[in-house]
C-alpha cells in the first residue's frame, strides 16, 4: 500500500442492471469498464439498496439507509423518521470527514438527498452537497433531469447549461470533473482529493446523440427473452458468475417478446437501442476522466471506484415503454400509434423516453426482478470495479465476497488513513454499518466480513446472513410509482429461502426444506428492522403523509424576477384546479422577448412567453396526450398586463381545461386542452420567472431570458 494518501474517485451510475454492461456479460459495449476491470478488481457480489436516494445515503454515510433517515426515494418520502428523506445529523457523510482530514472534496452530478422544501433559493442549504462536506457542487438536485437541457446548480445557485447545440449533460459533468482536478493540482498539488461523480445516466429520460444509438440498430430485434439468455451464456463463459448458476424465469407480469405485435416490437427495440447508446456514451465519458487522471499522473495513486448502478435496471417505463414516461407513470400512456409516429424523436430533446419493463428484466440477468424490488437480487445486485495501482497488487481478478454500498465509506476512510469521528458538529455519530473492503483487495479467498445485511423498499424485504438469503416480495409491480398504491397486509407475503453459496442467482427456493433456518432469518430481519426503526413495517407506495411544503394553505402569490429554480412541488399547486395568472410588463422601444413565467418542461408544463417578434405566447403541454399554443399580436412600448385564465373542467384527476390569453383586459386567444396532468408536470423541472432553468415548454431556445423590457410582477390566484 502506498505511503502517500491516495486520491479517491467514486463514480456512481444510475439505473443499470447487473447484466447490462459488456464487462459483466451484457449486450452494451463498456470499454472503460473493461479496461478498469483488467487493471483492477471486479466485484460480482456487490449490493445496493434497490432504489436511488437510499443507495446514495448509504454510500456517503456508511450507514444503513433507514438509519440515515432516507429509507425511500425522496419523491415518495413521508413523515416517518426512517423514510423522511432527510439525512440525520447522527449519520454525517464521509465527505466532511475527508475534508477535515485534509482532502479537497467535490460532488459533481446527481445529489437527490435534499428534501424538496429545502431545494429552492429560500434555503436552507444545510442538506445540499456544500452543506454535507463537499467544497464544490455542480449538478442537479432531483432524481432525474433532461440530459440536453438540464436543471443545474453550481454551489447553491441555479445556473444555465453551457451553450452549444451538441451539449450533453454527462459530457459536461466529466468536463467539470477534469477542470476541478486540474485546479486542485495547480493550486494545492500536495493535497489529495475526493471526487464523487454521479451522472444522471442512465436514468430516464433516455437521451443520447443519434450516432451513439445508431450503433445498435437491429441489435435487439430478437427481443428481451433471447437477449437475457445470450447474456446468461456470456456470463457463464466469461466467468462473471459461477458455472452452475441458473437463469431465473420471466415474471408473469412481463409479456413474452413473441406475444407482442410487430409495431410493439419495433418500438421496444428502438427504445433499447437508445438505452444501449446512452450507457456506452456514459462509459466512454468516464473513460475521459480516467485518461485525464493518467495524463496528469494522478491515476496510479487514486482509488477509483466505479459502481455500475445505484439499483437494478428500471422498469418504470411499464410493459410498453414510453416516448414520454412522465405521463405513463401517471396513467397517461401514449398510444402505440403515437409511439410509432414518434420513433425518430426517441433519444432526442423532444422525447422523455424510457424502455419497456421487459428490457429492464433482461438486463438484470441472471437475477429475478429489478429496481425497487429489494426482496430479489435483480433490484440489489450491481457490478463494481475498483482500481488503485499503487495500493492494490492484484489486477484483472474477480472478488466474490459479499459487499454492500454502505461498505464504501469505511473503505474510503481506511485508505485515507482516517478514523470515523465520534462526534460531528457536536452531534454524537451512529456507528457505521458498512465494513471496509480493503481486506479483499489482495486476497480473493479472504473470508467475507460483511456477514449480515437487511434490505427493504416499498415493503419488499430480505435479509442476508452468512451465505443465506430470506426474501419476501410485497406484491405489485415496479412501474406504477406515480399512481396510488393498494394496501396489502404484510402477513400475506410469502417468504422464500435461498442458499446463495450454491445458488448464485437466487433461483431455488428452499423454504420448505429448511423451515427452521427460514424462521431464524425472519427473526433476524425483525431485529434489524427494529434496530433501524422501521417496525411496524410500512409501504411507501401507500403511505402518503404530507411533507412540509412552502406553499401549504396559500392561494395567492406574488413573484418578481429572480424567482428561479423553484421545485414544482414547492411552487403554486396548479394541477387539478382553476387558476389565474396576471403579469405586469414594461416593454422597451425596440420590443421585448423572453419567458415571463413557466412551470415544467418539455415533457409537460405551461409557459407564458414573448417570441422573437414580441408576441405573447401561451404554451401548455400534457405529455403526449395534448398540447396547446395560443398567440397574440406584438406588444408595443409601455406597460402591459398579460393574463392567463385556466378553467379546470373538474370531476376528477387529469381532466381537461379551457385556457384564455388576455392582453390589457381583452381576450385575444382561447383554446382547450383535453387533459391535464393527474398529479405533476415533472419530477425535475422547475417554476421560474423571467427565464426557464431547465428544458423549455415553449418552442424557443434554452433559458430564453426576458429582454428588451422588464417584468414588474407576476400574480397567481388559485381556484379563482
Amino acid at each position: 500500500m502506498s505511503t502517500q494518501r491516495p486520491n479517491v474517485v467514486v463514480v456512481l451510475l444510475d439505473d443499470v442492471g447487473f447484466g447490462a454492461a459488456g464487462t459483466f456479460g451484457g449486450p452494451v459495449t463498456t470499454p472503460t469498464l473493461d479496461t478498469l476491470g483488467a487493471e483492477g478488481l471486479r466485484y460480482n457480489r456487490f449490493h445496493t439498496t434497490a432504489i436511488c436516494s437510499p443507495t446514495r445515503a448509504a454510500l456517503l454515510t456508511g450507514r444503513d439507509a433507514h438509519a440515515a433517515g432516507v429509507g425511500t426515494v425522496l419523491n415518495s418520502a413521508f413523515d416517518h423518521p426512517a423514510y423522511r428523506g432527510v439525512l440525520r445529523p447522527e449519520a454525517a457523510p464521509v465527505a466532511g470527514m475527508m475534508r477535515e482530514g485534509g482532502y479537497s472534496t467535490a460532488c459533481i452530478g446527481k445529489w437527490h438527498l435534499a428534501p424538496a422544501w429545502e431545494s429552492s433559493q429560500a434555503g436552507p442549504f444545510d442538506r445540499w452537497p456544500t452543506g454535507q462536506g463537499f467544497d464544490t457542487f455542480y449538478g442537479f438536485l432531483g432524481g432525474e433531469t433532461h440530459q440536453f437541457q438540464p436543471t443545474l446548480f453550481e454551489g447553491t445557485a441555479p445556473v444555465e447549461r453551457p451553450e452549444g447545440e451538441d451539449y450533453h449533460l454527462t459530457e459536461d459533468l466529466v468536463d467539470r470533473s477534469l477542470s476541478w482536478i486540474q485546479m486542485q493540482r495547480a493550486m494545492t498539488p500536495d493535497k489529495p482529493f475526493f471526487l464523487y461523480l454521479a451522472p444522471g445516466a442512465t436514468h430516464a429520460p433516455l437521451h443520447v446523440p443519434e450516432d451513439w444509438s445508431s450503433k445498435y440498430a437491429g441489435a435487439f430485434d430478437a427481443g428481451w427473452d433471447e437477449m437475457r439468455a445470450r447474456t446468461h451464456a456470456r456470463q457463464l463463459e466469461e466467468g462473471v458468475i459461477p458455472a452452475d448458476s441458473r437463469l431465473t424465469p420471466r415474471p408473469a407480469e412481463i409479456p413474452a417478446w413473441d406475444d407482442l405485435e410487430d409495431d410493439e416490437r419495433l418500438v421496444a427495440a428502438r427504445l433499447m437501442e437508445v438505452y444501449a447508446g446512452f450507457l456506452e456514451h456514459t462509459d466512454v465519458q468516464i473513460g475521459r476522466l480516467v485518461e485525464g487522471l493518467k495524463k496528469s499522473g494522478d491515476f496510479e495513486n487514486t482509488l477509483f471506484c466505479y459502481v455500475v448502478g445505484d439499483n437494478g435496471s428500471s422498469a418504470e417505463g411499464g410493459p410498453p415503454g414510453s416516448i414520454n414516461y412522465m405521463g405513463a407513470l401517471q396513467g397517461m400512456q401514449e398510444s402505440l400509434q403515437a409511439q410509432v409516429s414518434g420513433l425518430d424523436r426517441i433519444g432526442g430533446p423532444d422525447s422523455y423516453a424510457q424502455y419497456p419493463a421487459g428490457w429492464a428484466w433482461a438486463m438484470t440477468a441472471p437475477f429475478q426482478w429489478m429496481k425497487q424490488v429489494a426482496s430479489h437480487l435483480g433490484g440489489t445486485r450491481n457490478p463494481m470495479v475498483l482500481t488503485w495501482p499503487e495500493g492494490i497488487s492484484s489486477s484483472g481478478e474477480q472478488r466474490s465476497q459479499f459487499a454492500h454500498v454502505n461498505d464504501l465509506a469505511p473503505t474510503l476512510l481506511e485508505v485515507a488513513g482516517l478514523e470515523a469521528p465520534s462526534h460531528v458538529a457536536g452531534v454524537a455519530q451512529l456507528p457505521m454499518d458498512g465494513t471496509s473492503l480493503v481486506y479483499s483487495f489482495d486476497d480473493a479467498t479472504a473470508p467475507e466480513r460483511h456477514e449480515t445485511q437487511y434490505f427493504e423498499v416499498n415493503g419488499h424485504r430480505s435479509i442476508y446472513h452468512r451465505g443465506w438469503l430470506a426474501s419476501a416480495h410485497h406484491g405489485g409491480v415496479p412501474w406504477t410509482v406515480g399512481l396510488p398504491g393498494e394496501p396489502r397486509d404484510f402477513d400475506e407475503d410469502r417468504w422464500e429461502l435461498f442458499d446463495l453459496e450454491s445458488d448464485f442467482s437466487q433461483s431455488v427456493d428452499l423454504a420448505a426444506e429448511h423451515p427452521e433456518r427460514l424462521a431464524e432469518l425472519k427473526a433476524l430481519f425483525e431485529r434489524e428492522a427494529e434496530r433501524v426503526g422501521i417496525l411496524p413495517l410500512m409501504d411507501a407506495r401507500v403511505s402518503r403523509t404530507r411533507m412540509p411544503n412552502l406553499t401549504e394553505g396559500r392561494t395567492s402569490f406574488t413573484f418578481h424576477p429572480g424567482v428561479v429554480g423553484v421545485p414544482e412541488s414547492q411552487a403554486p399547486r396548479m394541477v387539478g384546479r382553476s387558476w389565474h395568472l396576471r403579469a405586469s410588463l414594461d416593454v422597451g422601444a425596440d420590443g421585448a422577448r423572453g419567458v415571463v413565467a413557466t412551470m415544467g418542461g418539455r415533457a409537460a408544463g405551461w409557459s407564458l412567453w414573448l417570441d422573437e417578434n414580441g408576441c405573447p405566447r401561451l404554451t401548455y403541454r400534457t405529455f403526449e396526450v395534448d398540447a396547446l399554443d395560443l398567440g397574440a399580436p406584438a406588444l408595443g412600448e409601455g406597460r402591459h398586463e398579460i393574463e392567463v385564465i385556466h378553467r379546470y373542467d373538474g370531476g376528477g384527476r387529469g381532466r381537461g381545461a379551457e385556457l384564455s390569453l388576455v392582453c390589457d383586459g381583452a381576450e385575444v386567444a382561447k383554446g382547450r386542452i383535453r387533459a391535464t396532468p393527474p398529479a405533476i408536470f415533472s419530477i425535475d423541472e422547475t417554476f421560474d420567472i423571467g427565464t426557464t432553468t431547465g428544458s423549455p415548454v415553449g418552442d424557443h431556445p434554452v433559458s430564453w431570458p426576458f429582454e428588451g423590457g422588464s417584468i414588474a410582477r407576476v400574480d397567481i390566484e388559485l381556484d379563482g
